[in-house]
């Protein structure tokens, strides 16, 4: 079953970080309504005609850019913190995009390894809980900062390990 949000209240202007840094203080969860008005805001800061990401997209790094990324592990949390990805890096869409006009996606580094040693610490690497990282990465910096150069469809010489 669909939901349809009630109307944002004049004058919103807040995004999911502005929520999730008010839930961190309050300890409120984030939800509907107002997640889905961040969303709409978020989306409306954006350029007329950029293109949203989708699932099998290839993106380049036009420029040095600082990212998050999160970290998986064989316990109940994820980690995660900011690393730069280099001019020239390349990253899939290889996750499921839930939304239609997504504000942010997952992504992963076709040059996993080489890109892991760069961002996660070492300390996290050789952790035995430690189960690789992935990026959060939003529309408007890959509209910014990188270059589309596949679409869509995952192509052969793109595999999870990188090769």
């Amino acid at each position: 079953m669909s939901r349809e949000a009630p109307p944002a209240p004049r004058g919103w202007n807040k995004t999911i970080k502005d929520l999730m840094d008010e839930s961190a203080k309050s300890g409120s969860a984030v939800g509907p309504p107002e997640a889905d008005w961040a969303l709409d805001y978020e989306r409306s800061l954006l350029p007329a005609g950029t293109r949203f990401p989708k699932k099998g997209d290839v993106y380049e790094a036009s420029e040095d850019v600082e990212v998050n990324y999160l970290s998986s592990w064989s316990a109940p949390f994820t980690g995660g913190g900011m690393g730069k990805l280099k001019n020239g890096d390349r990253v899939i869409v290889d996750y499921d995009i839930l939304l239609p006009r997504p504000v942010a996606v997952y992504a992963r580094p076709i040059e996993y390894a080489a890109v892991e040693e760069r961002m996660v610490p070492a300390s996290d690497r050789a952790n035995v809980k430690y189960a690789g990282f992935y990026l959060c990465l939003r529309t408007a910096d890959l509209s910014l900062h990188f270059r589309l150069v596949h679409e869509e469809s995952t192509p052969a010489d793109y595999q999870k390990d990188g090769s």
